[in-house]
């Protein structure tokens, strides 16, 4: 029973360590993610590609209300995997960071920078008392001094740096998948076909463009773009990856 106690106290506390000198709460906080729809961030050489799966759970859900990639500035987007209203919260932080850069220092900030302000926010969240962490990890692309950037936010506060990445349900596979398929010279087009593959094997091989989300940020205008329905209609179709099933219920 003391054993229990200690164990409960352990999982309560964000500020004290496990005797193994583990924090409780921060690896819920990721188990939090893993269950959230999946995220993909992708990068090329022709920029950076962010792909999520943003499945409708009823019909008469607005599909335009379910957000999970968002742009933070001009040349910088995010996706995000978890708790969408923890996720909401940073996004609205790593927005104020980009326009005080601007106001600041006259240019746009940089996407290292943005990540490792964001992830130094959240872990504040792991060593103050009466707060949690964020249940939540974003996928952050953009273009850096003409060069594509991509990072990804973990609920301990730790930034890293991939070529591609996948967060959320079905990591494990995802991660596989894009391991296995990455092309170093692939092209913004190349990456987007990727990410829509990547997607659909872990949905029975097709899409719906309805539930994926798509945005690219291109290295030589450095915008972001996000995709509209039909656009990621004609990649899918283009991929082969279309539902067709449904699409001929339509």
């Amino acid at each position: 029973m003391q054993g229990q106690a200690q164990q409960q106290a352990y999982d309560r506390g964000i500020t004290i360590f496990s005797p193994d000198g583990r924090l409780y709460q921060v690896e819920y906080a990721r188990e939090a993610v893993k269950r959230g729809t999946a995220s993909i961030g992708i990068r090329t050489n022709g920029g950076v590609v962010l792909a999520v799966d943003k499945r409708i759970p009823s019909p008469l859900l607005e599909d335009t209300s379910v957000e999970k990639i968002h742009k933070a500035d001009d040349h910088i987007g995010i996706a995000s995997a978890g708790h969408v209203a923890d996720a909401r919260q940073l996004i609205d932080f790593a927005r104020r960071q980009s326009q005080v850069n601007r106001l600041r220092y006259g240019e746009p900030i940089g996407v290292e920078t943005l990540t490792k302000t964001v992830t130094d926010h959240i872990q504040q969240y792991t060593q103050v008392g009466g707060a949690r962490p964020f249940g939540v990890a974003l996928i952050v692309g953009g273009i850096e001094n003409g060069e594509p950037r991509l990072f990804e936010t973990d609920p301990s506060g730790t930034p890293y740096e991939w070529k591609a990445l996948a967060v959320g349900a079905d990591r494990g596979e995802l991660q596989s998948f894009l391991e296995d398929n990455y092309d170093e010279e692939a092209d913004l087009e190349g990456g987007v076909a990727l990410a829509l593959d990547a997607l659909a094997s872990v949905n029975d091989g097709s899409l719906l463009p309805k539930e994926v989300g798509l945005a690219t940020v291109d290295a030589e205008t450095e915008s972001f773009e996000q995709l509209d329905d039909d656009r990621i209609e004609e990649y899918l179709v283009e991929n082969d990856l279309l539902d067709e099933g449904d699409a001929a219920d339509e």
